[in-house]
């Protein structure tokens, strides 16, 4: 590349190459247990999905739609349903699931304890916060370089790129959800003799909840989204079927992976974001649920009315 005239140069991808190198003569090991757990986790779930018959999980799929969201969603899952069979990408389709489901579960993991500690301390709030910006702008193809580099091709590379990607709505919004907790549930807590942790865990957290369940959400749809471009590094599952169908000029191919990938997205979407609105539902206040545990809990509970 040449040099701008004014014979000024940063050597950004030197030290970034000098990294890559460091990393891989010193923390191989570590690479390696990181690369063999997450392998574990997919491949448990991909083994656990792949072992129910077909027709059965679908029809669990369409019994957990109907139940969480409606009969008439339950129509649309059994449209969809047969439209994988149909198309003959339901063993895709489960493989992409299971990505998601793995990639998702250690992307929360992660996220939800550091938008908790976002939450109770400003100082990693602030640290944290230009790290997930950078996480969230910078464009997805660009994960897949170091995730092949330091993991190779295939499955855990294309998790190792997706959770990265998809974690930080999760710590994000739980961030925002116990932040946005009004001072008077947080004090009326404290008045019934909460300890830090019992206060987030009683008052700060179920509260958050929406927030939190919101953040989970679009960690899921963004680890969908991301496991389609890990098909490039070997992710395989519908990505896989997308890819060849661009290879191949195949419109026909490429348009029911897509389609695919849409339909899974919608029940993934539909069924988290029920889980979200039942915790928004009417129920016992704060304050009654607090005088419940503090007369199971008498020697840490002040005496409020």
């Amino acid at each position: 590349m040449a040099k701008s005239d004014l014979d000024f140069d940063i050597p950004i991808g030197d030290w970034v190459e000098a990294g890559v190198d460091w990393i891989q003569d010193n923390l191989t090991p570590l690479l390696d247990a990181i690369a063999d757990g997450l392998d574990l986790i997919i491949d448990a779930f991909e083994n656990l999905l792949l072992f129910f018959p077909p027709l059965l999980l679908a029809a669990l799929i369409v019994l957990l739609a109907t139940w969480r969201v409606g009969w008439r969603f339950g129509l649309f899952a059994i449209a969809a349903m047969a439209l994988l069979f149909g198309m003959d990408i339901w063993k895709e389709t489960v493989v992409t699931l299971a990505l998601v489901i793995a990639s998702s579960l250690v992307a929360l993991a992660i996220g939800i304890p550091i938008g908790i500690a976002m939450a109770r301390n400003d100082k990693v709030e602030m640290i944290a916060r230009p790290i997930l910006d950078f996480m969230q702008t910078m464009p997805p193809f660009v994960y897949l370089i170091p995730a092949a580099i330091f993991f190779g091709l295939g499955k855990v590379p294309g998790a190792i790129a997706t959770l990265i990607f998809a974690m930080p709505p999760a710590v994000r919004l739980t961030n925002l959800g116990i932040r946005q907790v009004s001072t008077e549930h947080v004090e009326a807590g404290k008045a019934f003799g909460c300890t830090s942790s019992q206060l987030l865990f009683k008052v700060q957290l179920p509260l958050a909840m929406p927030s939190i369940m919101a953040g989970i959400n679009q960690t899921i749809m963004l680890a969908l989204s991301m496991v389609v471009i890990a098909s490039m590094i070997g992710a395989g599952g519908l990505g896989n079927t997308v890819l060849t169908g661009i290879q191949r000029l195949n419109v026909g191919l490429g348009f029911e992976g897509g389609l695919g990938v849409v339909l899974l997205a919608i029940l993934l979407d539909r069924i988290t974001q029920s889980y979200g609105r039942v915790r928004t539902r009417a129920g016992p206040s704060l304050l009654s649920r607090l005088r419940r545990w503090a007369g199971r809990h008498p020697d840490h509970a002040a005496v409020v009315d």
